[in-house]
């Protein structure tokens, strides 16, 4: 059965359709915007993974090369590797607000997949996949408490524009995706330039007005072509195991969440939870695993109760309060820049490189190549929280924190006309508890001006957090990592002492209040100016001269038509420059050339051999020439390398000559003096002139 419903959304069709295609899969959806096509599917299976106290929720988001007409670029040809980072940025993106709406105890394994099949280059595909898997979900029987959607929101000249086009995209001072229901934002995640508390608050209640058409369209869907919702199976025992573990384990969790070192509460949690495990083993057949979960839902109740009733936070600072904070720049000797930035128990060491245009990340994509010259890593060792793990490569925390923390430095940094080197900053987490993605911007701005990048201002970031219940309403500054885990809200925040340059919310609840999100904001605005002023204790403008130890870029400027002398026949000059004076050449087809090394005085050697080779011919001098043509009319003598001009042959001696031959031949190296060089750049030659005055 097809049903299908569509909305218009500025002069466009959005169009969702279910039952034509996919139809094994629990629920599916073709998400159709312009050109851009979406289909999303969600399966999950029959049966209960037993001994976890999480969702069992994968969401997979596919960019296809044939979507954009390319195929692929490596060695295989195929789509279907290893994840890019725009495709696990976008699935974190979906199964953010997806991941809350699942009722409580479901664990049914699911899985989310969504293949863009189609794009125009125009309209983006993350917030269509986004609504595509709450629609899947929605006409599925698959237990959700949707529905959801989103939206991008862009401004462009002061006027908000719902789902801008990705080149108006590039005009816009504001770039959110905002996701909601039908009552309130669940999350948020975008940046802008400077942008102020009061102007992003209008941005995000403006795309949730706009996305209240999207989720009728999928209520309408869930009428028509909907499935009975599966009916999860309670545990008879739950109830009365959850009352054991609470009878055995509150006196010694209100221990646990009374103690403010972080490891040392670790260390009294499994205790803890070790004791209330054997006791209830002792009581009850194979209920270990869900005495443990009763615990950590136990110890929520209590750290919430404790900062909602009691007015106190686990570490005992106020709820407006920063943690305590030290920086330092300079910290590494042969590094370009480096900065350690420590607030509280969460500590990043920040690290920046400076390279050439030839260190530039290339990025494929269904749009394109493209090339990027900032780069940010973000690191996480287990040792930062104090685990023992495998050493793997980056997983998509590190990539979502990664591309979080760019995003809030990229308004700051330089034109690449004004600042030509590449730029890689690596953040390594080196202890955690709570907002290292936040720590690793302000340890990124510190670093990079430590490097004499000429950032505009300082950035800085801090985590907000939220716990609510019925009209008690508490915002905290800062949070750290069990107030992230037990709290309703994580809510980062980054930018200048001018305004916001990257937001990411994350709601736990129904949703959040514009009252809420108004007091969220002015709280981290405070934070972050207190912050702001921390870090400008350690450095509070960046170096005027880049490290000793950073190559060396220089621009010269020669003409367009000398581009191809310089590279050579096969790229031979270009290559000979570079091996003789141990310096990297690049040249641009409108002139510009740029010339990297580690040392100025490399450099300088490359350029005045780039200098000698394009040297342009003055009318009067002599030069020694070697003949590359003879003409009955006279030789052709090349006087610089790609640069000849024509002795005629009334030129060629003091004495009448019959034929050219007779005074040169091909090969012969003479002294010419150059007589004329005419407006197309001709150059008439003498050998008898510079004959005279040797």
């Amino acid at each position: 059965m097809i049903k299908s419903s569509a909305i218009e959304i500025n002069g466009r069709t959005l169009h969702v359709e279910t039952g034509r295609v996919a139809r094994q899969a629990n629920g599916a959806a073709v998400v159709t915007f312009g050109e851009t096509v979406v289909l999303v599917t969600a399966v999950a299976t029959d049966e209960i993974r037993e001994g976890i106290d999480f969702v069992p929720l994968t969401v997979e988001y596919q960019e296809m090369s044939y979507a954009g007409g390319r195929i692929p670029g490596n060695y295989f040809r195929r789509d279907m590797g290893r994840p890019g980072e725009q495709e696990t940025l976008v699935s974190r993106l979906i199964d953010r607000p997806l991941r809350p709406l699942f009722p409580k105890g479901y664990r049914y394994e699911t899985q989310v997949i969504a293949s863009v099949l189609s794009t125009d280059k125009e309209n983006d595909a993350d917030v269509l996949a986004m609504l595509g898997a709450s629609a899947a979900l929605e006409v599925s029987d698959i237990p959700f408490m949707g529905p959801i959607a989103g939206v991008r929101v862009g401004r462009i000249e002061g006027r908000l524009i719902i789902n801008p086009t990705i080149p108006q995209q590039a005009e816009s001072d504001i770039n959110l995706i905002v996701a909601g229901s039908r009552s309130a934002i669940v999350m948020v995640e975008g940046g802008g330039k400077f942008v102020s508390e009061s102007e992003m608050i209008e941005a995000i209640f403006f795309a949730h007005e706009s996305i209240q058409p999207i989720i009728s369209m999928q209520e309408e869907l869930r009428s028509a072509a909907g499935k009975p919702k599966r009916v999860l199976s309670l545990d008879p025992l739950e109830q009365e195991v959850d009352s054991k573990v609470a009878d055995i384990g509150t006196d010694l969790l209100v221990e646990v969440i009374n103690t403010a070192d972080k490891k040392l509460r670790q260390k009294r949690r499994l205790e803890a939870q070790k004791r209330v495990a054997d006791a209830i083993s002792e009581l009850y057949e194979n209920k270990a695993s869900q005495a443990l979960a009763s615990m950590d839902a136990l110890e929520k109740r209590l750290v919430r109760k404790m900062i909602l009733e009691e007015g106190k936070r686990i570490d005992g600072r106020s709820f407006e309060k920063v943690r305590p904070i030290e920086c330092a720049v300079g910290i590494l000797p042969r590094v370009h820049g480096s900065a350690l930035f420590s607030r509280g128990e969460t500590q990043a060491m920040v690290l920046t490189t400076l390279g050439t245009e030839m260190d530039e990340q290339r990025i494929e994509s269904i749009f394109g190549d493209s090339t990027r010259n900032f780069i940010l890593h973000y690191n996480f060792p287990p040792y930062s929280v104090g685990e023992v793990k495998r050493l793997a490569g980056p997983g998509r925390r590190e990539i979502g924190h990664g591309a979080l923390a760019r995003r809030a430095l990229v308004p700051v940094l330089p034109d690449k006309e004004a600042f030509q080197y590449t730029v890689r900053v690596v953040s390594e987490i080196l202890e955690s508890n709570g907002s290292s993605s936040m720590a690793s911007v302000c340890g990124s701005s510190l670093s990079l001006m430590d490097a004499g990048v000429p950032i505009q201002d300082p950035v800085a970031g801090v985590a907000m957090g939220l716990v609510s219940e019925g009209d008690k309403v508490v915002v905290l500054t800062d949070i750290i990592g069990d107030e992230d885990h037990y709290g309703d809200m994580d809510f980062k925040v980054a930018g200048t002492a001018n305004g916001i340059t990257a937001l990411q919310m994350d709601i736990k609840t129904s949703g959040l209040s514009r009252q809420i999100m108004e007091r969220a904001l002015g709280q981290a605005r405070e934070a972050r100016l207190h912050i702001l002023e921390e870090m400008a204790k350690a450095i509070s403008r960046p170096r005027i001269q880049v490290s000793d130890y950073a190559p060396v870029i220089q621009t010269i400027h020669i003409k367009p038509e000398k581009v191809r002398v310089l590279i050579g026949p096969g790229g031979k000059t270009i290559r000979q420059i570079t091996n003789d004076s141990k310096s990297r050449v690049e040249v641009e087809d409108d002139g510009r050339v740029f010339v990297s090394g580690p040392d100025r005085q490399t450099t300088d050697g490359a350029i005045k051999m780039i200098q000698d080779l394009l040297k342009e011919a003055e009318v009067g001098k002599i030069y020694r020439g070697k003949v590359v043509k003879i003409a009955d009319f006279g030789a052709f003598v090349e006087i610089f390398p790609g640069t000849d001009g024509l002795v005629h042959i009334s030129q060629l001696d003091r004495e009448r000559v019959n034929r050219v031959s007779d005074i040169l031949k091909e090969g012969d190296e003479v002294m010419v003096k150059v007589l004329e060089i005419s407006d197309d750049g001709k150059i008439r030659l003498s050998r008898k002139a510079a004959l005279d005055e040797s």
